[in-house]
């Protein structure tokens, strides 16, 4: 099975959703897509370090994504910006700034279209192993303060007069989605992880009536969303990654066909 690239992409692209859909609820009911994109943005900053400094490429994106988190907790408490205004500066700025370290280091051949975009059917058994065992350590971290954030979201007031700690529970978050970053940017590149994380948990908010039933949902849409991108991909020779996204896409357009008295009816309910 792992003789053949295909079966390597499916099975490397099936594990990512697993773990970007529980996480991309989160960023779906705490409004962070725009942090997500600015977070994938300071990606490429990453990998132009890791090349300059000799680095892992997966360490390199990790650590920039987690400065770059870091630098907006400390900007919202002394700053006078909105937090959309922080989030454009660090997310253009720090692509800028990786895009123009990539252009002076003329000695290295670098492929900007594979880490914009991705390449999933170039994926090894060492990066299935990364993503699993990855998975598991961000899926573990999760499931453990998966009350806390919770609570947090609902209401940090609230939570902090629980004692959960919802700051803790916001700097623990962002490092997992940093740690995702970094494991998914080989796969659907730069530029389209934040369309992974959102579109299926968007979809799995419609079709849903529990936080943990959005969570499964939104990890078996983003599997769907991976076969079905994979398989189109592989039918009409389009670029997989972008594929990826457009079949995500699909569902969330289908779901918004599923009746709203329905949907509401279910909400009310649970």
């Amino acid at each position: 099975m792992f003789d053949d690239f295909f079966s390597r992409a499916m099975i490397a692209g099936i594990g990512l959703a697993l773990i970007t859909g529980p996480l991309g609820c989160f960023i779906v009911w705490r409004r962070m897509a725009y942090f997500g994109d600015t977070m994938a943005h300071s990606a490429l900053l990453g990998v132009a370090l890791s090349f300059l400094l000799n680095i892992n490429l997966t360490l390199g994106v990790f650590v920039v994504a987690a400065t770059v988190a870091v630098a907006l907790l400390l900007l919202q408490r002394r700053n006078n910006l909105s937090t959309d205004a922080l989030l454009g500066i660090l997310s253009h700025s720090t692509l800028a700034i990786g895009l123009v370290m990539v252009a002076f280091m003329t000695w290295i051949r670098v492929d900007l279209m594979g880490f914009l975009f991705g390449d999933i059917l170039a994926v090894s058994v060492w990066d299935i192993a990364l993503i699993y065992g990855g998975g598991i350590v961000i899926l573990g971290a999760l499931a453990l303060m998966w009350r806390p954030l919770l609570a947090a979201t609902v209401s940090p007031d609230v939570a902090e007069a629980e004692g959960l700690h919802p700051e803790v529970s916001r700097v623990v978050f962002m490092l997992l989605l940093a740690s995702v970053i970094a494991i998914a940017m080989k796969l659907v590149g730069v530029l389209l992880i934040t369309s992974l994380l959102i579109i299926p948990a968007a979809t799995a908010r419609r079709l849903s009536a529990t936080p943990e039933q959005m969570a499964l949902i939104a990890a078996g849409l983003g599997a769907l969303a991976v076969a079905g991108g994979l398989f189109g991909s592989l039918s009409y020779d389009t670029p997989s990654g972008p594929s990826i996204v457009v079949a995500a896409l699909a569902l969330f357009l289908v779901s918004i066909l599923v009746p709203v008295k329905l949907w509401r009816k279910r909400r009310r309910e649970a």
